[in-house]
């Protein structure tokens, strides 16, 4: 990131100070009190259960410059340290991002923001993209696409604060939990290119409705000047109403998916071994002047991953990268943790660890991906309850285990009550209540070439299953099986 100083951080925010105007803040912007480097300036926000103004003074210890926070300088603890105050902490965050933003562009005219919204996938293509758009501008470190899910009021704005003059693109995702998050989202980034992925029932107990779902996708655009794109998923017909809506305010649209009519699709869709795919991709001319096809080979494993690999590749396509490019780095990229990662253990076991969240239909998608990775071989799926769902929870977990029954899992193990359902509706089930037990019964019931899956929303904690069984603390160990 680039120097800023105190004055540019009041005017952003509209806070109050006692500092020097002039005084240097040359380090990153954190809200984590242990990312505190020399020269930082610390946000201290609060919360239900800590507030970040506790952490201030060790904050200056450690080396911060100043504190931005809502807390008056007479609180205990606040007292002699260099405050910026301001009325509200997560919305000078935001304003100071929406500002900072502002300035890259102003002395930059090749910035380009993305923004990626859906109820699934918005990481593993925002992963895709960010490799897809890396060395654009001809320079290492030219992209900033966070590794995970920083898509929030707060996750956002800081990782926008990172960005600096050698910055030429920003691959961010948009993360709403209720109607006007994304708006909000969209008035900090102001994206020039937005690919919207599917409209599922994920927070559909905040959002009521798919529709409504849709709506708060729609918001990413609230803040689109006329001239930009979006991307839309033809094959879901939600998404592809967008683009009457899109258009009439003067934004261009270019659809993707596997059926006749995308502008950029998948042909001859093929699966390896482990659930892999290869493709064509094939692009109308009217996306980039010229026809393309040319072959691709995901090494992400999952089939659902062909739409995020096709989203990324038409961002990346208006954004004028080399066709031949996109196709070479499609099949390099990697997914986040926890993001149906998996790993070749030495004992003979597979891991597909997709563990950070879940909801029907990424729930399917993964146990889909199971059932062809497996092929010959013990299935283990490890499953938890998926949040969120409202009124319709019980009936989707057990519509998740009836699938398990239809796809012929071997081993279903699920975990916690909120997950009961799928235990109701799976052909048979191991049930625990908590991740003690299950971690336990795990220890003798897996044998040397299982393949096993780990699913369920991130509150859960299941990811911690994910991450002992991904590096062998979690198996059979030396057992002697029968």
């Amino acid at each position: 990131m680039r120097r800023l100083t105190v004055a540019e951080i009041v005017a952003a925010t509209g806070g109050t100070t006692a500092l020097p105007p002039d005084l240097p803040i040359p380090g990153p912007v954190v809200a984590d009190s242990r990312q505190v480097e020399p020269g930082s300036l610390f946000v201290a926000l609060p919360g239900e259960k800590v507030d970040g103004a506790t952490f201030a003074a060790g904050a200056v210890a450690d080396g911060a410059v100043a504190i931005l926070t809502e807390r008056s300088p007479a609180d205990p603890g606040l007292v002699g340290l260099p405050l910026i105050r301001v009325p509200d902490t997560r919305i000078a965050l935001g304003d100071l991002a929406r500002w900072y933003l502002a300035d890259l562009r102003a002395k930059r005219a090749d910035v380009t923001v993305f923004g990626i919204t859906g109820s699934n996938g918005k990481t593993t293509t925002k992963d895709l993209l960010g490799e897809l758009m890396a060395g654009s501008s001809g320079a290492d470190g030219d992209t900033i696409a966070p590794r995970g899910s920083y898509n929030s009021d707060i996750g956002l704005p800081l990782t926008l604060l990172r960005g600096g003059p050698e910055t030429a693109n920003f691959v961010m995702e948009f993360g709403a939990d209720k109607p006007g998050d994304n708006t909000y989202l969209s008035s900090i980034l102001a994206p020039q290119i937005v690919a919207v992925l599917k409209v599922g029932t994920a927070h559909i107990e905040q959002f009521g409705s798919q529709e409504a779902i849709l709506e708060a996708k729609f918001e990413t655009t609230a803040s689109m000047a006329p001239g930009g794109t979006v991307v839309l998923n033809a094959d879901d017909f939600r998404v592809a109403s967008l683009a009457p809506r899109a258009a009439a305010k003067g934004l261009h649209t270019v659809t993707f998916g596997r059926e006749a009519g995308a502008q950029v699709r998948a042909l001859d869709v093929t699966l390896d071994a482990v659930g892999r795919a290869s493709y064509r991709l094939v692009v109308t001319p009217d996306v980039t002047g010229e026809a393309i096809d040319l072959p691709v080979a995901l090494s992400l494993v999952g089939e659902h991953h062909v739409y995020n690999s096709l989203a990324a590749a038409a961002a990346a396509l208006v954004a004028g990268r080399p066709p031949q490019v996109i196709a070479e780095r499609l099949g390099a990229g990697a997914a986040s943790p926890h993001r149906m990662a998996v790993t070749e253990r030495a004992d003979g076991i597979t891991v597909i660890d997709d563990a950070y969240n879940a909801n029907p239909e990424s729930m399917a998608a993964a146990l889909r991906t199971l059932q062809v990775a497996g092929r010959g071989r013990r299935t283990v799926a490890v499953l938890s309850e998926m949040r969120e769902l409202g009124a319709g929870s019980p009936a989707a977990h057990r519509a998740v285990g009836e699938l398990t029954a239809e796809l012929g899992v071997d081993v279903v193990i699920v975990i916690g009550e909120g997950a009961a359902e799928i235990a109701a509706g799976a052909a048979s089930a191991q049930t625990y209540p908590d991740l003690d037990q299950a971690r336990t019964a795990l220890a003798g019931l897996l044998r040397a070439g299982d393949v096993v899956l780990v699913k369920a929303s991130n509150g859960t904690g299941l990811w911690a299953l994910g991450d002992e069984l991904a590096d062998g603390r979690l198996g059979p160990g030396r057992r002697e099986e029968a």
